[in-house]
């Protein structure tokens, strides 16, 4: 009886097995697309008076372009490429995520994290359903103004993304 069991066990499993596919297919962003969308936040900032960093990450949070302003203080790249990584982790702009964090709130412990940045400024890119990557703005006079200019990044590119 013993091995009926399993026996049958192992030929379900099997079974479960094979009709799953061994990889998967992601999108993401390509460099070109994310140099396009960093040089138009860059320009929107920069038509407001605002020296910037911005960054692009890919899917994985992986840094493909970082441009900065020559003005923008020292800790703007940095600080945008985890404005983008923040936005993916967490699968909301940064906006968003300050306000659900904030002290008080049940899960305000999460911006102890590494990396972690709840200023506005980060958002992600979606394309075709999926999200691509992320865009992470910094050096703007506060996350409302950076979050501006990510948006203008986007914009730059997104028809380009939904097909």
């Amino acid at each position: 009886m013993t091995r009926i069991l399993i026996a049958l066990t192992a030929a379900l499993f099997a079974g479960g097995a094979a009709a799953q596919p061994a990889t998967y297919t992601l999108k993401s962003i390509t460099p070109e697309a994310a140099l396009k969308a960093a040089q138009a936040a860059l320009q929107s900032c920069s038509k407001s008076g605002y020296q910037i960093a911005v960054a692009v990450n890919d899917r994985g949070g992986h840094p493909l372009v970082v441009l900065r302003d020559r003005l923008a203080g020292a800790h703007t790249p940095e600080t945008a490429v985890n404005k983008a990584w923040t936005a993916l982790s967490f699968r909301m702009d940064t906006l968003a995520f300050a306000k659900v964090t904030q002290a008080g709130e049940e899960p305000s412990g999460i911006r102890h994290l590494p990396r972690v940045v709840a200023i506005g400024g980060g958002r992600m890119i979606e394309g075709g359903g999926a999200i691509v990557g992320a865009i992470g703005v910094s050096g703007a006079p506060g996350g409302e103004a950076d979050d501006t200019c990510a948006k203008a990044g986007i914009a730059a590119i997104q028809d380009e993304l939904d097909f």
